[in-house]
């Protein structure tokens, strides 16, 4: 599979161009990326929550063209079946989209309070009360499937799901979430994920900064 690129934004904040480089990783993809100007306004918007998520990521393979995070992943998923993005049997499978278009189409108040920043780290963080229930929403979908599938990811092995939630990981951290040890369990598997340590390592190095989504007490 060759003659792919990847249009993202930055590594730092963007945690939709982080499910989609991800996805693509996972399937095997040969592809190139591509970033957008983060001082561009659309781009600024978007990355603010303050537009719909239609510029990154956005996946040219031949002459298919994909900006929906979601429709990667069932792209990527026809394109390479064995690559594992949905579990095997059909009922899993079908619980595997369930959670990961939830995070698709959800939570929203959970991307508002806690904005995706790899570089920073709160000892202390108040979550304002309208972001609580989704944080208890997505610690049940953990415990859920970890408890059903035996981890050491949501579904076993890696899935889309976990590409989808591998952002919330980094949130949680950033933010001090408190995790009880089988939620931390999985967040360090998500960290230690060879291809979120190279994300990681890049966002590190970005020199740019959005003051808006530096979050201060």
């Amino acid at each position: 599979m060759a003659g792919a690129k990847l249009t993202i934004s930055s590594k730092n904040y963007s945690s939709w161009s982080l499910r989609g480089w991800l996805l693509c990783r996972m399937a095997g993809l040969d592809f190139e990326e591509a970033k957008v100007d983060i001082d561009d306004p659309d781009t600024r918007q978007e990355l603010l929550l303050l537009s719909p998520s239609v510029l990154v990521p956005r996946l040219t393979h031949g002459d298919v063209t994909v900006w929906d995070t979601l429709a990667i992943a069932e792209y990527l998923a026809e394109i390479a079946p064995d690559a594992g993005l949905l579990p095997a049997d059909q009922a899993v499978r079908a619980h595997c989209r369930a959670v990961s278009g939830e995070m698709h189409s959800g939570f929203y108040n959970l991307r508002s309070a806690l904005p995706m920043n790899l570089k920073a780290r709160h000892d202390h963080f108040k979550i304002f009360s309208g972001a609580r229930p989704d944080v208890d929403r997505i610690k049940a979908i953990w415990r859920e499937c970890l408890d059903k599938y035996g981890g050491p990811y949501l579904f076993g092995d890696l899935t889309m799901a976990d590409a989808m939630y591998a952002p919330v990981c980094t949130r949680f951290r950033t933010y001090a979430v408190e995790l009880e040890p089988e939620l931390s369990a999985y967040c360090d598997t998500i960290f230690n994920w060879p291809l979120m340590q190279e994300w990681t390592e890049a966002a590190l190095a970005e020199p740019e900064e959005i003051v808006e989504l530096e979050v201060e007490f």
